[in-house]
């Protein structure tokens, strides 16, 4: 039995200011810093054998703190990145809807038929992301590994892999350094 560990980074700036950031790379902040730290305990006893992350800056440096302060490996997987919000990266979500009010009442409403202009579809993502993990736990059977991440691929490996109602991936929350273990089924 392998058991994942959904770990979504630490808060940035953007976060707080409602800027899409999609695989626009800004750092943690202060307060994102100490939540990682505090993660770190809280994770201290948890079993966790490996740690994969995203290569943006957000992730990476979240799970430095984890596999510096448990004393575990981490590995990057470019897969586990957000996904990519094309012309909306980087603008404040009141700009992207005075800018694009059609595209992004869809998105918000029906976002499996809808793609950021310039920007990745969520099947695109969910094909990333979901590959990945089956990868990762062929690769290291029966362990505890945490995936540190986005929002959005991990509101996809939940619904892929708890069967939950694909249209919760918008809407699901999943605040900064939120975690979960899951239990993944062998690929096969």
């Amino acid at each position: 039995m392998t058991i994942i560990v959904l770990i979504r980074h630490g808060e940035t700036n953007w976060n707080i200011e409602g800027r899409y950031q999609g695989q626009a790379d800004p750092d943690l902040n202060p307060r994102g810093l100490l939540q990682a730290h505090e993660l770190a305990a809280e994770l201290r006893s948890s079993g966790l054998t490996i740690l994969f992350t995203s290569p943006l800056l957000r992730a990476k440096k979240t799970a430095q703190i984890l596999a510096d302060e448990l004393g575990i490996p981490l590995f990057e997987e470019p897969r586990l990145m957000e996904i990519h919000q094309g012309d909306w990266q980087s603008k404040l979500r009141a700009e992207i809807e005075s800018l694009y009010p059609d595209v992004f009442e869809s998105w918000e409403n029906n976002p499996w038929q809808t793609t950021p202009p310039g920007g990745e579809h969520l099947s695109e993502v969910q094909f990333r992301v979901i590959s990945a993990v089956d990868d990762i736990v062929l690769s290291q059977p029966d362990q505890k590994i945490g995936l540190v991440t986005h929002r959005i691929p991990i509101a996809l490996i939940k619904v892929h892999f708890q069967g939950m109602d694909p249209d919760i991936v918008r809407s699901i929350h999943l605040p900064n350094t939120y975690h979960e273990e899951i239990v993944i089924p062998i690929p096969g």
